[in-house]
């Protein structure tokens, strides 16, 4: 059900990151290109890394996880920070999404990486439901902030 993307599959990643930035409302500020994500998952120094949801019967992607390592100073340990998880529509409730975050967590735990964590939505009931029903809590004593657009480039330059 769960496999490791390859360079073959960055069209159906693409168009999976559209669906998901379709789904969140944002579909225009999904902006990255096949070769931006080709370069990013597979290119000489990969900044991220990627797991297939399919159909066990038409071996079909319905689904994917895009994720990267992040680094907890506290625990001094590697962690993953989980960018995207998605699945179709027409296949949830079979398992794919519990699947991807089990294959997750199953890399944490082989490699000594202490946290999983993610961002949701606040709007996003349903996934709050599904991830809650994991044991994910959130972590509602944070608040995060993002510099991107005009406001990046005015303090970088």
């Amino acid at each position: 059900m769960i496999r490791t993307a390859t360079p073959a599959d960055i069209p159906v990643i693409h168009a999976l990151v559209r669906e998901l930035a379709e789904y969140e409302k944002a579909l225009e500020e999904a902006k990255a290109t096949e070769e931006q994500l080709r370069e990013a998952l597979f290119g000489e120094r990969p900044a991220a890394y990627a797991h297939l949801a399919v159909d066990d019967t038409t071996g079909a992607p319905v689904g994917f996880a895009l994720w990267f390592l992040n680094f907890s100073t506290w625990r001094g340990v590697h962690g993953i920070y989980l960018e995207d998880l998605y699945v179709r529509p027409t296949a949830r409730g079979a398992g794919h999404g519990k699947a991807l975050l089990t294959e997750l967590a199953r890399i944490c735990v082989e490699r000594g990486y202490q946290r999983l964590e993610w961002s949701v939505l606040n709007w996003n009931t349903p996934s709050i439901a599904f991830y809650e029903s994991l044991g994910a809590r959130p972590q509602d004593e944070w608040t995060v902030y993002r510099l991107t657009n005009e406001a990046l480039v005015e303090l970088g330059s």
